[in-house]
């Protein structure tokens, strides 16, 4: 017999007379007596969907959030604060948000590994990075999650790239 890996994603409780006990309930059973059932219940919330998907889509670095479930689709990286970067940042993310994209600027003080290892320990499915460096090449890196690619795409077509992908995705899943 071959294995399986599964995850459990529900969960049968029995509760006894408890309940029906305190609420005063019966029922009648085959010979016409009444008695006080029996009661369960079942869960499946949305935290053990949640722990189900994390279970199947995750990596070494971290969790690898499928598009149709991801709470955030996109996180900028803000890399720096100078005026320039804030406001380029600033305004990919009010054209994604107007794209409705779900999207989450991390505008923090922290040296660029610590975003990034965030953001894959998160698992946002994509990382768009704006840094100083970029801007004066006048692109933007889109980074993948799943994948792990990394591109230079040109920072005016950012939005429209990172939605067209995600697109895609939710139209195949």
């Amino acid at each position: 017999m071959d294995a399986l890996r599964t995850v459990e994603i529900g969960h049968i409780f029995k509760l006894g007379r408890k309940y029906t006990s305190t609420l005063g309930v019966s029922v009648l059973d085959p010979s016409g007596a009444r008695v006080t059932p029996i009661m369960g219940c079942y869960g499946i919330g949305v935290e053990r969907a949640m722990a189900a998907v994390v279970e199947s889509h995750h990596d070494e670095a971290g969790i690898v959030w499928p598009v149709s479930v991801a709470p955030f689709h996109v996180a900028i990286a803000q890399l720096g604060s100078a005026p320039e970067v804030a406001a380029a940042a600033g305004e990919l993310y009010e054209a994604l948000r107007a794209k409705g994209i779900e999207v989450i600027l991390d505008d923090r003080d922290e040296r660029p590994g610590v975003k990034f290892s965030d953001i894959e320990l998160v698992g946002v499915p994509y990382r768009l990075t704006v840094s100083a460096r970029g801007l004066a090449a006048g692109t933007v890196e889109v980074k993948t999650r799943a994948t792990g690619t990394a591109e230079a795409v040109a920072r005016h077509e950012a939005a429209a790239v990172v939605a067209a992908r995600l697109e895609d995705e939710l139209s195949r899943s």
